[in-house]
């Protein structure tokens, strides 16, 4: 049958023809940008989870930027706190030197002092001109903004918190009490009596090392008081007489596990009153142990009695704390806190409501996810003269012309020292800090983005990207098709004129 008004052969040949050219242009098209999809139509579910990827991307990219501006940050910083560090090591020489007074003249001890004082400026120099884009680093800038500060909290330091809310409350429950080491020597009466030509000799020690002491028959408990802490710079260890004149407390000048008293006695002179040496009280430092006395003659007193301080122990915010003396600190990746307490909080089994933290520390975004989780803080505390040492020792701007401890002056070299000690170990934990900081978190951070960003982009890759082996093969079925319709149509449009052989 054949018919002209309607070419059935023709409109088949287009359609297929239409089709072919639509998947040879959709085969162009992928080789020609290299992504098999380009619009929704083409996988409506990969594009969703392409550009989910390609988000995830971007966002790493970020977060992998900040990290390492957050390195380059800490690395200003670090190069402020050397400069002071190598300062303070200086400065620790003038003290030792200046301590040397007998072969100093006047004028040596004034250019001592003003070196020290040029010391002391520059350091506070140093923590105010550290900056990154004008932000300063070392002044203050970088610490922890808290308010309600307990009275009993005589010093604190705010390392690193994370919080949603405005602020952040730092509690404490204390469940073992900070205690001195110390002995308690009971004679029994306010002078010694010992056999005639005797002595009582005893060897008295602490942190800072030992000294022995002879004391002859009838010298007061007073006086044996004022002889050990004459010598308490060698030993670390104060005597008082207790016990209603009759009786002597050995403690260690600080609290903790790491401070001890130790007596010996190396010849107990015939010593014929009291009860001999007693341990104090873990719960109650002012009170001996029942049944711990120890006769001064017996092998035990000879061969030397030893007794240990006790850390604080407690949790702060629900975490376990760690203990050194009267200070407790916890260290997680939500909070960084120290704080020390008075003797009096130090020894009570109670709860402490330390501080709030209101807001500042440096903040840095080192995740992809814009979160309190992905969040890093970290506090810089000042480094000024006024703010290096405690409350206990002093602080290193004590050690200027016309203070406390200026060498001038020619007295408390030891305390001056021990405030320097202290600022040095506060600059060398906050470089310690930074130090972690940067390899630990930042270092490990970069690594962990950049493996997280080559998986991400494989990813992405595998669902967006054309395949060119599978694209060329279908271009090349394509054109063929292509041209077999073309072929085909034509054959289908010259059909129709073969019916004019029917007209003869």
């Amino acid at each position: 049958m054949s018919r002209i008004n309607t070419n059935v052969s023709s409109i088949i040949g287009q359609r297929v023809l239409g089709q072919n050219n639509q998947t040879l242009g959709v085969a162009l098209e992928r080789l020609s940008t290299g992504l098999k999809i380009n619009r929704g139509k083409d996988d409506p579910a990969g594009l969703i989870a392409s550009e989910n990827l390609r988000s995830e991307k971007a966002a790493l990219t970020a977060a992998i930027g900040n990290a390492e501006r957050a390195d380059q940050v800490v690395n200003i910083a670090e190069g402020g706190l050397q400069e002071v560090s190598s300062l303070l090591t200086e400065l620790q020489g003038l003290l030792t030197t200046s301590a040397n007074t007998a072969g100093l003249s006047e004028s040596e001890k004034q250019a001592n002092q003003l070196q020290i004082d040029s010391i002391l400026q520059t350091i506070d120099r140093v923590a105010g001109a550290t900056n990154f884009q004008g932000s300063k680093l070392l002044n203050g800038n970088m610490d922890y903004q808290v308010n309600g500060v307990a009275g009993s909290v005589t010093d604190f330091q705010v390392r690193g918190a994370k919080f949603d809310g405005a602020s952040q409350a730092v509690n404490a429950i204390i469940t073992q009490s900070a205690q001195q080491a110390g002995l308690f020597m009971s004679f029994g009466a306010g002078n010694i009596d010992l056999t005639a030509g005797e002595q009582f000799v005893i060897e008295v020690g602490g942190v800072e090392g030992n000294r022995e002491l002879q004391f002859a028959s009838g010298t007061s408990l007073n006086d044996i008081a004022a002889a050990i802490n004459a010598v308490n710079n060698v030993t670390g260890v104060t005597a008082t007489v207790d016990g209603g004149g009759t009786a002597i407390k050995l403690t260690s000048d600080d609290f903790g596990s790491s401070e001890f008293v130790s007596l010996k006695v190396t010849n107990d002179g015939g010593i014929s009153a009291g009860s001999g040496i007693l341990t104090l009280s873990s719960t109650d430092f002012g009170t001996a142990t029942p049944g711990s006395a120890v006769a001064f003659n017996s092998s035990v007193a000879s061969n030397g009695i030893r007794d240990l301080g006790q850390d604080i122990g407690g949790t702060i915010n629900g975490l376990l704390a760690v203990g050194k003396g009267k200070q407790m600190s916890v260290n997680s990746d939500f909070l960084d806190v120290a704080f020390t307490l008075n003797t009096t909080a130090a020894q009570t089994l109670d709860s402490v409501s330390a501080f709030t933290i209101t807001g500042g520390g440096a903040d840095f975004q080192l995740s992809s996810q814009v979160n309190v989780g992905g969040k890093v803080s970290i506090g810089i505390g000042d480094i000024s003269t006024r703010k290096l040492g405690n409350s206990e020792l002093g602080f290193l701007n004590d050690l200027a012309s016309g203070r406390k401890f200026n060498v001038v002056n020619g007295e408390n070299f030891s305390d001056a020292q021990k405030i320097v000690a202290q600022a040095i170990e506060d600059v060398s934990s906050t470089r310690g800090r930074l130090g972690a900081f940067q390899k630990n978190v930042v270092g490990a951070t970069i690594r962990s983005l950049n493996v997280a960003f080559e998986n991400t982009t494989a990813a992405e890759s595998v669902i967006r990207d054309a395949d060119f082996a599978s694209e060329t093969a279908s271009l090349t079925r394509n054109q063929i098709l292509v041209q077999a319709s073309t072929n085909v149509l034509a054959l289908a449009n010259q059909s129709p004129q073969n019916v004019l052989a029917l007209l003869g």
